[in-house]
């Protein structure tokens, strides 16, 4: 790290390269935190987590065996070891418990009150968290892997749904309806979607990863839907033709956006994870070793301030057209 100080100190080095180097260094260095656990309420596997951000206090757990269990993350004995209880849970004794596995749960962003969890049973489910009761039921004719509601809507209560088929549905909260369907001859996925995630930037842009390797950005207002399709050769031809147009050689298991939502992070079966510009679909070419077993994603905060909206440095001929419209304030001001 001294060295890095050194070169950035005679003007040597870029200050991207010394702030991503100190990031490095940071996740490197997490372990496991010995003063506090968590109480075991799962039978088995848990494959999901959400911890709600309006107090981050209260965590979403959704296990293997379809039981879904509420956390509560504050030291209340205030003593320094200390087990994070579990408030309540929907066992499998419950009424409206899940039959299979829960592949997602997340919290409603803008309210404790709500939360939501799919399953493999093919339905997406939103919950009274007072009365841990179901409010709504959406039932769908394929398995469900993800699902995500966006952290920054205001004009639309929509939740994002990755189905086995090469659809992504988008269901109402509000009409209790699933109101739309992406899929467009040509543009769209051609197996299975495994993640969805909606951009912290635009309420309307919604990423999409799929089983065919491919990544899309898409507008949900408009008719031809797709915007984007990245490549990981960035338009340059390939060795190999099935590799044209994909995001990675393999399966694409997550994906998030950074919190800014100027870029996306994919990871896929083939051991990689890429960051993208999301403005325009290109390859940053930061690779990074991921896992065959990873399929979530959680975007850390950089070390430095997000770029504002209206940073000098981001042109408009940075941002693909679609996007200047979409991240521009002219709904509000419509």
């Amino acid at each position: 790290m001294l060295g890095f100080l050194l070169a950035r100190q005679a003007g040597l080095d870029d200050p991207l390269r010394l702030r991503r180097a100190e990031s490095t260094r940071r996740v490197l260095g997490l372990e496991l935190n010995k003063d506090r656990d968590v109480e075991r309420i799962h039978g088995n596997g848990i494959n999901t987590l959400d911890i709600e951000p309006i107090e981050a206090r209260y965590m979403l757990s959704g296990g293997s065996d379809g039981v879904i269990v509420l956390y509560d993350l504050e030291n209340s004995s205030r003593q320094p070891y200390y087990t994070c209880k579990a408030v309540c849970s929907v066992g499998r004794n419950h009424p409206d418990v899940h039959k299979y596995s829960v592949e997602t749960v997340q919290w409603y962003p803008h309210d404790t009150g709500m939360f939501t969890s799919s399953s493999f049973d093919k339905t997406l489910k939103v919950w009274d968290t007072n009365t841990l009761q179901t409010a709504d039921v959406f039932s769908f004719e394929e398995t469900v892997y993800s699902h995500h509601m966006s952290p920054v809507a205001t004009k639309h209560c929509l939740v994002a749904v990755g189905t086995r088929g090469p659809k992504v549905q988008l269901c109402d909260l509000k009409s209790g309806s699933c109101s739309h369907i992406l899929q467009v001859m040509f543009a769209g996925h051609r197996q299975e979607i495994l993640a969805v995630s909606w951009s912290p930037r635009c309420e309307y842009v919604l990423a999409t990863a799929s089983a065919d390797s491919r990544v899309k950005l898409w507008d949900v207002r408009r008719a031809s839907g797709c915007l984007i399709t990245v490549d990981q050769h960035n338009g340059k031809k390939s060795q190999a033709v099935e590799s044209a147009n994909t995001a990675h050689n393999g399966k694409v298991n997550g994906l998030c956006f950074t919190s800014d939502g100027l870029h996306l992070l994919t990871v896929g079966t083939d051991n990689r994870m890429r960051l993208w510009n999301s403005s325009n679909g290109e390859n940053t070419l930061e690779l990074y070793s991921g896992s065959r077993d990873c399929n979530i994603l959680a975007w850390v905060p950089s070390l430095s301030e997000p770029v504002p909206d209206d940073d000098e440095t981001t042109t408009k001929s940075q941002l693909n057209p679609a996007f200047e419209d979409a991240w521009s304030s002219s709904d509000e001001e419509g």
